[in-house]
């Protein structure tokens, strides 16, 4: 999983040979297995198809997905401690997205995810919810979120 290369240095006269190792690969195998393992959860799943309409409270997920706090919290924490959403504090509230910045590989995984949930009812039915109550979340909250469309591909953050 990992290659190398000879680097010489000069150090008090000597030539000195180093073997120098690229990790990079095996870092994006470890990145993609990490990505799967979030995607491995429904709920999480369900969270993150619903950030690639963009940010959302935690309090909008609760009433979206009909999760108690403390489920919702959890599983965003588990996503942000995976580089998967990033949050930032407004007033009293948790505001979640996507990372500005996506990996390719998590680019193409939240892509595959939206191109799936077009034909699963529930997922389905949580951008209907979303669509119903964007007035209400965009009258109680400090962030407005984007009222998602029925049949067009979202625009994934940072693409």
């Amino acid at each position: 999983m990992s290659s190398s290369h000879d680097t010489q240095i000069s150090q008090g006269g000597r030539i000195l040979r180093l073997e120098v190792y690229s990790f990079r690969p095996m870092l994006r195998a470890m990145e993609l297995i990490e990505i799967y393992q979030c995607l491995c959860d429904r709920t999480r799943l369900r969270v993150l198809n619903l950030l690639c309409h963009g940010p959302l409270c935690v309090c909008h997920f609760q009433e979206l997905l009909n999760e108690p706090q403390v489920k919702i919290s959890k599983h965003l924490a588990y996503l942000r401690g995976h580089s998967m959403v990033e949050a930032t504090r407004e007033a009293n509230w948790m505001v979640y997205r996507l990372p500005a910045k996506p990996s390719p590989e998590l680019k193409a995984n939240l892509a595959c995810l939206q191109d799936c949930a077009r034909e699963q009812p529930v997922f389905q039915r949580d951008l209907g919810k979303l669509r119903k109550l964007h007035g209400k979340f965009a009258d109680s909250s400090p962030i407005c979120c984007p009222l998602p469309k029925k049949r067009s591909k979202p625009a994934l953050a940072g693409g």
